[in-house]
């Protein structure tokens, strides 16, 4: 077990947190930094909070590299609203259409959403193979329609346990990611972005705010129909303030960026450590194939979710109770593919993901002749 009589958790979302993340909060939460209130209950136009409101955009600039040509804005909503919001505001006349790479169940969604609003292509699916591998960057350039405004992709699906491992970029149109279980995992090429998007449950903060990285050439006249809210200009305009902000999450957002950059040292130490997280399970698996078989191909493998199955019903539901048992918790896979998903955001610590490698080790040799 580990200490703080906490368990290892491996939940895809909301996810575990920093823990001296989370014993900062703590230590304020009574009386925020000499307000004499807690973080959750002082005005989001006072002054206290509009230094936690520039701090965490701070962050995010520094640890992405983003210059003044993009606009960092904390909005609400989730996944679920950015997939209707890019195309009220990116497809701006009725002749724009949006490609999607479809990729796993995430970038599914949002193509279907995308397409109640507006005109769109799918122009990449990896459906027929059970979304376990995905498009080569250069055959996807040749897919793009002549008349795109943007291309939509999911960079790390969470359910199917497949990521891209590079950015992507487009000749003539901007990249549009929604990149909410890999955000602040690893170092990106900012500018080969048009917009970038992320709750923050995974790796980024709590949940409740959404984190949207956009170019601010992109804050054009959106169509007619684009409601108040889901313009991305009126957030721009207003500060992250159009609405009253989730206050809370933007501040757990902003301790998240002071521990990566002071704690950890920044993104690409964040991703060597999640390198090595995701080898020591990989690893495993492939060391032990009766017992352990991974959904993803090979090169296309998530260092964020870790999928396998087990040969039987019986064998995964013995699995996920020992495991639990043991202070390894929340690794049943998606209800919609079942299976095991072992969750790997920055905050898991090594020690956890060494605690779960010693387990199904030990697990296999229990249960060896089981299969």
């Amino acid at each position: 077990m580990p200490n703080h009589d906490r368990t290892f958790n491996f939940s895809a979302g909301p996810a575990g947190l920093p823990l001296p993340v989370l014993e900062q909060a703590q230590q304020e939460m009574l009386n925020f930094r000499g307000c004499g209130a807690s973080i959750l209950e002082i005005s989001h136009r006072s002054p206290a909070f509009i230094d936690v409101l520039d701090s965490a955009r701070d962050g995010i600039r520094q640890l992405l590299g983003a210059n003044d040509d993009f606009e960092v804005l904390f909005l609400q909503g989730g996944s679920r609203l950015q997939f209707s919001m890019v195309p009220l505001n990116l497809l701006q006349s009725d002749t724009d259409r949006g490609n999607y790479v479809v990729t796993g169940t995430w970038s599914e969604k949002a193509h279907q959403e995308a397409a109640n609003c507006h005109a769109t292509d799918m122009i990449w699916s990896g459906k027929e193979n059970g979304y376990s591998e995905l498009p080569d960057q250069t055959d996807l350039q040749s897919l793009v329609t002549n008349d795109a405004a943007y291309v939509y992709y999911t960079s790390n699906e969470t359910i199917q346990g497949i990521q891209f491992q590079d950015d992507l970029s487009f000749a003539v149109v901007p990249s549009v990611c929604d990149a909410s279980s890999d955000f602040l995992s690893r170092p990106i090429d900012i500018n080969k972005y048009g917009m970038i998007y992320a709750c923050a449950q995974k790796n980024a903060g709590p949940a409740g705010v959404t984190i949207v990285v956009i170019r601010k050439d992109l804050l054009s006249p959106t169509l007619n129909e684009c409601p108040g809210y889901l313009n991305y200009r009126n957030h721009a305009d207003a500060n992250s303030l159009y609405n009253t902000p989730p206050t809370f999450a933007v501040y757990m957002v902003d301790l998240v960026c002071q521990w990566l950059l002071n704690d950890i040292g920044g993104l690409e130490q964040m991703h060597q450590i999640n390198r090595e997280k995701a080898e020591l399970l990989y690893a495993t698996i492939d060391g032990l194939p009766d017992m352990y078989s991974g959904h993803a191909a090979p090169a296309n493998r998530s260092l964020m979710n870790v999928t396998f199955r087990l040969p039987s019903q019986e064998l995964t539901d013995l699995f996920l109770k020992q495991a639990n048992d043991q202070g390894l918790t929340s690794l049943q896979g998606h209800r919609s593919v079942g299976g095991i998903r072992a969750s790997i955001y920055n905050s898991m610590p090594p020690e956890g993901v060494l605690a779960l490698r010693d387990f199904m080790n030990s697990f296999y040799t229990q249960n060896s002749n089981s299969r």
